[in-house]
């Protein structure tokens, strides 16, 4: 078997920075007076994930990073069927103070619940009527997405999944990739797991580079690095100037375990209140 190419950091980045402590962009602000670099990079994001209210005023008062980020919204896993699912984007718009969104995410998948190609319909009417660019899910399963392909007119652009060296999810990055969606992985550090294996750890003292910095360049997908913490942050953006070999990817990729440390798409079932 021919040994797998080395990595290099070219992926997009999303800022997954959606904390309700505070506001997250004015924590770029705050960063970039300390070190103007990391703003500059913030070419590099590729969605900002806004989970609270009143983050567009922060935007607005940024006009030089409005010019530079998309914003996404995810459907709330109370709207279940295809009128709720349409009255979904009203809400977000209003909750953003815009008028198009960049990209509408269905959250879960709610196999126990719902139907997931009823409000999937909902978004392909949504997004022929303008209001959104790109329409993709969240946390959805191989079954879930083929029954897309084969009930619906258009495939998501986006999959958010779990995934991280101890949960690789290889088959489903594989049918993302056949069917032209986009993964972008969420927890890529494992919510912290992955930072004491002994495997990552090696690895990044061989690039001077941490543990974290190792499993960020590895993932061959857009990746949500998560942190409130300005080194933290600035730590993520600084894995642009390694590469990973193919003996090293071999030994990153054995980590898999199928272990989640978030829920799992197939049993999840919360409905928030309202």
């Amino acid at each position: 078997m021919p040994a797998p190419p080395s990595r290099r950091s070219e992926r997009g980045y999303s800022s997954g920075l959606g904390s309700p402590i505070g506001d997250p962009l004015a924590r770029y602000e705050k960063l970039g007076a300390v070190d103007a670099r990391p703003v500059d990079r913030l070419a590099h994001l590729a969605l900002v994930s806004v989970h609270l209210r009143g983050v567009d005023a922060a935007v607005a008062d940024l006009d030089r990073l409005r010019q530079r980020l998309d914003r996404g919204f995810r459907l709330t896993n109370n709207r279940l069927n295809f009128d709720q699912a349409l009255s979904g984007i009203d809400a977000s718009l209003e909750a953003l103070n815009i008028d198009v969104l960049d990209l509408f995410l269905i959250h879960w998948p709610l196999p126990t619940v719902r139907d997931h190609v009823e409000p999937w319909k909902a978004f392909e009417k949504i997004l022929a009527g303008g209001r959104v660019r790109s329409v993709g899910v969240s946390n959805f399963q191989i079954a879930h997405l083929q029954r897309i392909l084969d009930e619906c007119d258009i495939m998501p652009a986006v999959n958010q999944i779990e995934a991280h060296p101890y949960l690789t999810q290889t088959e489903l990055v594989s049918f993302d990739d056949a069917h032209g969606i986009a993964t972008e992985a969420w927890s890529p550090i494992g919510r912290g797991v992955v930072l004491d294996d002994e495997v990552l750890v090696r690895i990044g003292e061989l690039h001077a580079k941490t543990a974290a910095q190792v499993t960020l360049i590895q993932r061959g997908s857009t990746i949500f690095p998560k942190s409130i913490s300005p080194s933290r942050m600035r730590e993520s953006f600084e894995i642009f100037d390694f590469e990973l070999s193919g003996d090293e990817v071999r030994q990153i990729d054995a980590l898999d375990r199928g272990e989640r440390v978030g829920p799992d798409p197939d049993t999840f079932a919360m409905i928030p209140p309202g």
